[in-house]
């Protein structure tokens, strides 16, 4: 999963710039059917967490996208490419929604590190409930071989970026290890959401979190 941005847009692709080439993440051609892709997203995403990755049928997901199997191939290349487009679309759509939250906040004024990070964690969680679905098959161990070292590589770069709209010194042992610890407070956070029975307690949760970071994020005295 992403993390609170400073700016939104294709961030991934120059901190990452491997990414796409390392893990098979697909690419996306100038012009290619917008329609057909979703449809094959969103079968995908209703296969995948139904089944889980390891049993999700390529057959299967063609047959309720209504497109053949040969496009699949096309599009995605396989399985594998599809999880992987399913994980950018969630990841960028988080990006925006932070990065737009932070424009608004600094354009009324705010200009706190904690008040900021706290407002962009508040957004990401939100996108998290209201992505629910998709945020938490992303969050499962059963996923395409070498996701794990994907993630792992995403969310260290999601700390790098906690660190400096909180300001915080990375080079100083105490400084990382903070951040580290407030963003992975954000991540399970992120997995509570996922069981919640209604947006009642979602909110709840968000509230209860938020409230955890701002203690969290005050520099030691």
């Amino acid at each position: 999963m992403s993390g609170i941005v400073e700016s939104a847009g294709t961030e991934v692709a120059r901190q990452l710039p491997d990414e796409r080439e390392g893990m098979g993440l697909p690419e996306t051609p100038t012009g290619q059917n917008r329609t057909v892709r979703s449809a094959l997203l969103d079968a995908a995403l209703e296969v995948f967490t139904e089944r889980g990755y390891t049993d999700a049928g390529l057959t299967e997901i063609a047959t309720r996208s209504g497109i053949p199997v040969g496009s699949l191939f096309q599009h995605y290349g396989g399985k594998r490419g599809l999880y992987l487009a399913l994980w950018e679309e969630f990841r960028e759509e988080q990006e925006r929604r932070t990065a737009a939250t932070l424009t608004a906040e600094r354009n009324r004024g705010v200009d706190d590190p904690i008040a900021l990070f706290v407002a962009g964690a508040r957004a990401y969680l939100e996108g998290v409930w209201d992505n629910r679905r998709l945020g938490m098959l992303l969050v499962e161990d059963d996923a395409p071989a070498g996701f794990d070292a994907l993630r792992r590589q995403w969310d260290r770069a999601w700390v790098r970026r906690n660190a400096r709209l909180l300001e915080v010194d990375e080079k100083r042992r105490a400084g990382r290890v903070r951040v580290r610890v407030i963003t992975t407070v954000i991540g399970g956070a992120a997995r509570e959401l996922g069981d919640c029975g209604d947006e009642t307690e979602a909110r709840e949760i968000v509230d209860e979190v938020c409230g955890i970071l701002i203690h969290l994020s005050a520099p030691p005295s």
